[in-house]
């Protein structure tokens, strides 16, 4: 349980930024361990490796802009006291390194002490809350990649159970699990690929997350590929826009559609694909009446269909189910139904 905190005005001088949050960690393991206060602050999204006008890079400056307009934050940073009265920064790692960084360069204005709710000596738990519940499912929400590089290392490192990672989370265990899967995937395939010299992007992990779905592994394994030939798919811009990789089962169950992906790449590959043979009914049939009509044939199903579509994942059905559920997912979340 998380103590009550107190509210405080802090010397943002005192103030450590956490070294353990995933941003700066990340760039930790890109440049080493001792990085000075002005490179930290590039890793939290000054000079952030996406590119310009991008969402991590157009939030920074936003949020760099309504602190120097508004001579402060609204929201108060949240601290840990230590047992030996230092001070290291649990959430709000951002706007601290502002602060300092306002301080530095002279910048017109009151930046030596930041509103902060301090808490005295809170465990390793209670933080993983904090950074859950803020910046998994808050207003504040990390990146993708750091988002399942944390999860990752709370399920693998700190060994906290997995039920717990959900209900902090607030979302379903399947999106957990897909998450920390991508990362391990991402990591083990994509990052050797990738070589020493060349820019690990971690744009790239959506790719990774959609690898996780029903059938694409096992149709990229019965097509005689592996997964490091994915990465190297995804390392090439083969697989671009990244929601095509679920259409990859499709094209490489296809002789034609696999020799043009190969070369040219899936948008061209899907191309050269049959398209669903809809009827004017059905192209013409209200989106309610769709969602009536699926329900009904799934409600119908017989188990011999049933046992056919789980035994080929890669299949035409299974591959359009996953699709229709994609984007069921999206619409009712965008529509706020869920």
């Amino acid at each position: 349980m998380v103590n009550a905190g107190t509210h405080q005005n802090i010397a943002v001088d005192t103030i450590e930024l956490d070294r353990s949050n995933p941003r700066i960690r990340k760039f930790l393991e890109m440049y080493g361990d001792n990085p000075s206060p002005e490179a930290i602050y590039l890793a939290l999204g000054a000079g952030n490796e996406e590119e310009p006008g991008s969402s991590s890079s157009t939030t920074f400056e936003k949020l760099k802009q309504s602190i120097l307009t508004n001579g402060g934050i609204i929201q108060p940073v949240i601290l840990n006291r230590r047992a030996d009265g230092t001070l290291v920064c649990v959430e709000g790692n951002t706007r601290v390194a502002l602060y300092k960084s306002f301080l530095e360069d002279g910048v017109k204005g009151s930046w030596t002490h930041i509103p902060s709710l301090v808490h005295d000596e809170i465990d390793e738990a209670s933080v993983h809350a904090i950074r859950l519940q803020i910046h998994l499912v808050g207003t504040r929400p990390w990146d993708p990649y750091s988002k399942a590089k944390y999860l990752y290392e709370l399920r693998t490192q700190e060994h906290l159970p997995f039920a717990t990672i959900v209900d902090y989370c607030g979302g379903r265990q399947s999106e957990v699990l897909e998450s920390i899967n991508a990362y391990a995937d991402i990591e083990k395939y994509y990052r050797p690929v990738v070589g020493e010299d060349g820019e690990f992007d971690t744009t790239r992990f959506s790719g990774f997350v959609e690898l996780q779905k029903a059938g694409i592994k096992q149709a990229i394994n019965q097509a005689g590929f592996d997964c490091f030939d994915f990465a190297r798919w995804i390392h090439g811009g083969k697989l671009h826009p990244l929601q095509k990789v679920r259409v990859l089962p499709r094209v490489l169950r296809n002789e034609k559609a696999r020799e043009i992906f190969l070369k040219d790449g899936i948008k061209k590959a899907e191309a050269v694909l049959e398209k669903p043979d809809l009827t004017k009914t059905l192209q013409e049939a209200q989106l309610g009446q769709l969602a009536r009509a699926l329900v009904t044939q799934i409600a119908a199903l017989r188990y011999d269909e049933h046992q056919r579509i789980e035994a080929d994942p890669g299949g035409e059905t299974a591959q359009a189910l996953i699709d229709a559920q994609a984007e069921l997912s999206k619409l009712i979340s965008s529509l706020k139904l869920g």
